[in-house]
């Protein structure tokens, strides 16, 4: 059985060296070097770390952005057999434009236990706490799954509080939302932070609904299931889809019509979380540079202890093994 105990300051190490190296570019309008930057700060801690690793996802080739190769093998190919999902900048495109709720995450579990959704289109979302667990479901409709969580929140709908990506996929949602009278923050990227701060005591965010990406559904779902919370993920089906898409993914056993939690997508009772902040957001602070160094806020959550750590690192880049090239 491997422990991901030991492992857990290493894997915040890495969420870090991605955020600082995306955190360069805040701003200055260029998503690929800041993914590409993020993507060889994290490469370098990775290989630097005593495991036997295997990146069998990430975010980014449906972009044609920098990204680990699938199935890439990572770490010193010592100590424990693990495998990765990582979105080195979950909120690349909020980088470059300067704005909120950009983080580095990712997922990690003993080998065969993350399962990833193809990264062909989107999947719908539904993330809270565990107080719903059990109660909700996606054969009920937005008003049902709002008006649930409200109730085993103890919460008035007008001060229920909604989280969800600002797209134009999600604008009958959004107007269904507003009927309701719910509180809504609309965030420009990063569903991944917005399912795990659902499930953060007194976060003030009770639900994240919409559409998006499945390798931040997968990583989205280990975190949740750290915290205890409950995830629903489902094939999202758009109008103006491909035809062909949802053949194409019953063709790598996708089951269209199937609701998948958050214990199907990270499977067994060893999972790791971790993220680290590139931009101000709704779960962590931005990084914050100072002379010849760099203020990181992160977090780490895992089994079976369901431990949830916070923590500020103060890197100091003068003859770092990483950051050295930056001073």
């Amino acid at each position: 059985m491997v422990s991901l105990r030991a492992l857990s300051p290493s894997l915040t190490r890495i969420t870090i060296a991605a955020a600082v190296g995306a955190a360069l570019h805040i701003g200055k309008g260029d998503s690929n070097i800041v993914d590409q930057t993020a993507l060889d700060f994290s490469r370098a801690v990775l290989n630097q770390t005593e495991f036997d690793g295997e990146v069998i996802c990430c975010e980014g080739p449906k972009d044609n952005a920098p990204a680990f190769s699938r199935r890439e093998k990572v770490g010193t190919c010592s100590g424990p057999k693990v495998e990765f999902v990582i979105d080195q900048v979950d909120g690349t495109t909020a980088t470059s434009e300067g704005k909120k709720d950009a983080i580095s995450a990712l997922a990690c579990a003993p080998a065969g236990c993350l399962q990833v959704l193809p990264d062909d289109g989107y999947y719908f979302k539904v993330a809270t706490d565990g107080q719903s667990k059990g109660k909700v479901s996606l054969d009920m409709s937005i008003e049902e799954i709002v008006q649930t969580v409200a109730s085993q929140k103890n919460l008035l709908l007008e001060n229920f509080t909604v989280i969800m990506l600002e797209r134009e996929r999600h604008q009958n949602l959004l107007s269904r939302l507003r009927k309701m009278g719910v509180r809504i923050i609309l965030i420009a990227d990063g569903d991944i932070a917005g399912s795990v701060v659902t499930c953060v005591p007194n976060s003030g965010i009770d639900l994240l609904l919409g559409a998006g990406a499945g390798a931040e559904a997968t990583i989205a779902a280990a975190a949740v299931k750290c915290l205890g919370g409950t995830m629903l993920v489902k094939v999202w089906k758009d109008k103006k889809d491909d035809p062909n898409r949802l053949q194409r993914l019953e063709t790598e056993g996708v089951q269209i019509d199937k609701t998948y939690t958050e214990t199907e997508l990270a499977r067994g009772n060893e999972v790791a979380f971790a993220a680290s902040g590139v931009t101000k957001g709704e779960l962590l602070d931005g990084v914050r540079f100072i002379p010849n160094g760099a203020i990181v806020n992160s977090v780490c959550t895992r089994l079976p202890s369901g431990t949830f750590e916070k923590s500020v690192t103060t890197l100091r880049f003068k003859g770092h093994p990483v950051y050295r090239q930056l001073t």
